[in-house]
């Protein structure tokens, strides 16, 4: 994954009164660590540069590669080797149900609706969620609700899996559970967070300060910037 010059600045609404906001400073950076953390305050930008990672959002400056594909004339392969799993999974359960929401990522793949439906609840056992297959999403607790969105993403085997925040609306067990699952994942994961102590368990961290990368290195160095710039 490279980002060549990328930033993001939005025009302003009226240009006649307002100026144009950078969002994202023009950043370069090759994303190739397995294990890649992004740190920052709310506001940073830390969220704008995840959703450049996948499509969801274009440069307005530079361009941003994944495996080879611009993210602005090939989105649609970039969006389906980059799973996306945002802080709120209520943002991206759209079904009444777990099974369904699975089965609604299923319809990617060529398979019956009996072989979606089973696949599902095979994919919902593998969480340990299948006694809330048929359960509203809205009586799920959040990290029930959290390994389903991480579930419906991982159904359809995207190369990187990109996370905002996921553990912000989790208590300390549920995040355990998230992680721990994580763990075992073959995908590239880069996610943002305030956890910094989980953000001392991976490869690679960056800092990210007003839209620009502040830190780019080892854990320990880079979490160690990141509190004297908060200090």
């Amino acid at each position: 994954m490279v980002l060549a010059d990328a930033g993001l600045t939005l025009a302003p609404d009226d240009p006649r009164t307002q100026v144009a906001k950078q969002i994202l400073a023009p950043l370069t950076l090759e994303l190739t660590e397995k294990r890649i953390a992004i740190i920052g305050a709310n506001g940073s930008g830390k969220s704008t540069l995840l959703r450049l990672l996948n499509g969801l959002v274009l440069p307005s400056s530079g361009t941003v590669h994944v495996q080879g594909r611009n993210t602005r004339s090939e989105a649609s392969a970039v969006r389906r080797s980059v799973g996306f799993v945002f802080t709120d999974p209520l943002s991206q359960l759209v079904m009444p149900t777990p099974q369904e929401d699975l089965e609604l990522s299923l319809r990617r793949q060529k398979l019956s609706k009996k072989q979606r439906q089973e696949k599902a609840l095979g994919i919902l056992a593998s969480y340990g969620l299948d006694h809330l297959a048929q359960s509203s999403i809205y009586e799920l607790s959040g990290g029930e609700r959290q390994l389903t969105a991480l579930a419906t993403v991982l159904a359809v085997d995207p190369s990187i899996l990109v996370l905002d925040e996921p553990s912000t609306l989790l208590d300390l067990r549920n995040t355990q559970l998230l992680m721990q699952r994580l763990s075992t994942l073959d995908q590239q994961i880069i996610m943002s967070t305030h956890d910094l102590v989980l953000a001392a368990t991976f490869e690679r961290v960056l800092v990210i300060e007003a839209g620009q990368v502040a830190f780019d290195g080892a854990p320990q160095e880079a979490i160690a910037a990141y509190r004297k710039m908060a200090s």
